[in-house]
């Protein structure tokens, strides 16, 4: 059976990582797997610590998409991957890496999966978390203080820096390549459910 491919996309504090995780909670655990585009993060060790804390974060040339592509592709041909386990205090990814094994259900999530038409492929059912920038943001400085050690001041300047004009230039315009646009994210209930439903089909279709 060929697994089905669920992307996850939305700026970032959208609550995308919640939608994820509720379509994969209301599967059985071994028909899921849940993919972060984050993972993917190019390994800055070329660069000084202080040096890797200035990279734009969040534009499409900081990651490896081209691997995610690669591992989803893989896990559409049944083939296990080996995941890259990345460390946001550092800015570097981790010497081990996470193996995944394919399952009937996949669910990739990320800021910019919709911005890049090769992953954009690869999804057979694109969703868009579209949530107000005020929530987002909040969520955002919440996130980086009490999760990634950062302080309110550098949380702020790279806002302003690159979060809030890299969302503008790509993340906002690739919800029109979205299948279904879920405002409000895991705190719309209904949209949730109707989305999970769909899942739910498609995997009993198969089964």
């Amino acid at each position: 059976m060929l697994p089905f491919i669920v992307g996850v996309a939305g700026g970032t504090g959208s609550g995308k990582t919640t939608v994820a995780r509720k379509i994969a909670e209301s599967l059985p655990s071994e028909m899921v797997t849940i993919l972060e585009h984050d993972s993917y993060y190019v390994d800055r060790g070329d660069l000084a610590y202080d040096e890797r804390c200035l990279v734009n974060f969040d534009h499409p040339d900081s990651l490896e998409t081209e691997l995610l592509v690669s591992h989803v592709k893989k896990l559409r041909l049944g083939e296990s991957v080996e995941v890259p386990m990345y460390d946001f205090k550092s800015h570097r990814r981790g010497e081990s890496t996470r193996k995944i094994d394919p399952t009937p259900i996949v669910v990739v999530e990320g800021i910019l999966l919709f911005s890049d038409a090769p992953l954009r492929e690869t999804l057979d059912l694109k969703i868009f978390v579209d949530t107000d920038a005020d929530v987002r943001v909040l969520r955002r400085v919440r996130r980086d203080m009490e999760k990634r050690g950062r302080s309110f001041e550098s949380v702020r300047d790279q806002y302003y820096k690159t979060v809030r004009p890299m969302h503008l230039q790509f993340v906002e315009p690739s919800k029109r390549w979205a299948d279904v646009i879920l405002p409000e994210g895991g705190d719309n209930s209904v949209g949730l459910d109707l989305i999970v439903s769909k899942v739910r089909s498609v995997l009993a279709a198969r089964g």
